[in-house]
């Protein structure tokens, strides 16, 4: 990549926002797209996000626009950190101009319809493109506030990891690489499903044992899943598995942690999704996560569980009686038990 290029990001939200100003203030122009104009409008005239980041500056160093096809044609490195409904039809049109970029998904989601996690619709609409994944445990009000973060690069394309690292390491955020990129991303998505129910048992006042076992068997519902799909199940052991898992179950700040922890006080879905006024990714995942798993017969009680909660009118005292009365399984389906 030439160094005087410019980096876009694809996407007006928090995230998006947040890596756009840890790029600028590691010295990289960037292109800020968003599909609202009054939104670019506001960013450049305010000096920051009012909608998604209130009350964090925006770097000079970014140029909010709402012209894609100009964003493209002048950036080698493009960071897409659109919604996962959002993403296919936002780039679709852009395709011819993709191809040989390297494209970086940061969004955690699963698309409903084919079960493909954003990297692979990337390399639907782009096939000539050099794909990655950025994930891990980030949320995008600390990444801006500049709290100590940590995330993964997941590629095979080893250039393609070093050039997302020297563009996004900086003081407060630090850059592992990884060639899993399929476990990483997959990680990223399935942790949202398991943080809704973490912030209901908040809301519902259950104990931090409580809260620790539903974390706990949440990440080895995750890496069974995953391998059954050819995962490696180390890379849940790291940032984009376990750390994500941890911060996304256990933060306020997570949007699907609140949407749980809305439930948990006694609102519906919808009054939830509402009064969080952005995409909670693992409300859509869920829906095609139950089924797949289903579909691929994986042991996944606590989807099962919050698939009843959410659409079949249980609660989650039940949810939690139900896994406690099954038959005991192995703690970690990767170890062997003989000889225990």
């Amino acid at each position: 990549m030439t160094e005087s290029l410019p980096i876009a990001v694809l996407g007006g939200g928090s995230f998006g926002t947040a890596l756009a100003n840890l790029l600028a203030e590691n010295g990289q122009r960037v292109l800020q797209w968003m599909r609202d104009p009054e939104q670019a409008e506001q960013m450049r005239n305010n000096g920051e996000n009012p909608r998604y980041l209130k009350g964090v500056k925006l770097h000079p160093g970014i140029e909010p626009t709402s012209d894609m096809p100009m964003a493209l044609a002048r950036a080698e490195l493009v960071l897409v950190a659109l919604p996962s409904s959002a993403l296919r039809d936002a780039l679709q049109p852009v395709a011819a101009q993709l191809a040989g970029k390297m494209l970086i998904s940061t969004t955690k989601g699963i698309e409903a319809k084919t079960f493909k996690l954003m990297s692979q619709i990337l390399e639907d609409i782009a096939p000539d493109a050099r794909i990655g994944v950025l994930s891990g445990p980030n949320l995008a009000k600390e990444v801006a506030d500049h709290a100590l973060t940590a995330t993964v690069i997941a590629s095979e394309d080893e250039a393609l990891c070093s050039c997302v690292q020297e563009a996004l390491h900086g003081r407060t955020f630090r850059v592992y690489a990884s060639a899993d990129r399929f476990g990483v991303e997959l990680g990223g998505a399935l942790k949202n499903v398991y943080a809704i129910m973490s912030g209901m048992a908040a809301a519902l006042g259950m104990g931090e044992n409580t809260k620790s076992m539903l974390i706990t068997r949440a990440l080895a519902e995750m890496t069974r899943f995953a391998v059954k799909l050819g995962a490696n199940p180390m890379t849940f052991m790291g940032l984009a598995g376990v750390g994500d898992l941890i911060v996304t179950c256990s933060s306020p700040k997570s949007r699907n942690y609140q949407v749980g922890f809305a439930l948990g006080e006694g609102l519906s879905l919808e009054e939830a999704v509402e009064r969080l006024g952005e995409v909670a990714e693992g409300v859509n995942t869920l829906r095609v996560l139950k089924a797949r798993a289903e579909e691929l017969e994986v042991y996944m009680p606590l989807v099962a569980g919050l698939y009843a909660i959410l659409f079949e009118g249980r609660t989650l005292a039940q949810v939690i009686e139900l896994l406690m009365t099954a038959e005991p399984k192995t703690d970690v389906d990767f170890i062997p038990t003989a000889g225990f």
